[in-house]
């Protein structure tokens, strides 16, 4: 395999996986913007930070592409 179709290969593969954990996030906020009230103080946070979490990830993996891209 060249160096150029694995650095397509994974830049594929970077991006699926951003767009899955961005979704993730959104449908994280969703969630809490759905529950609302009914949600405790503790699921609200425990909420923030898995969208948090998702971002991250989400992030990282843009970061690797960018970042391969420039190679």
């Amino acid at each position: 395999m060249t160096d150029q179709l694995k650095k397509t290969v994974a830049d594929g593969k970077d991006a699926a996986h951003e767009l899955e954990h961005r979704t993730k996030a959104e449908l994280e906020r969703a969630k809490r913007d759905v529950a609302g009230d009914e949600m405790t103080t503790g699921e609200k946070v425990k909420s923030f930070v898995h969208e948090d979490v998702e971002r991250t990830k989400a992030d990282m993996d843009e970061a690797k592409r960018k970042l391969r891209d420039k190679t």
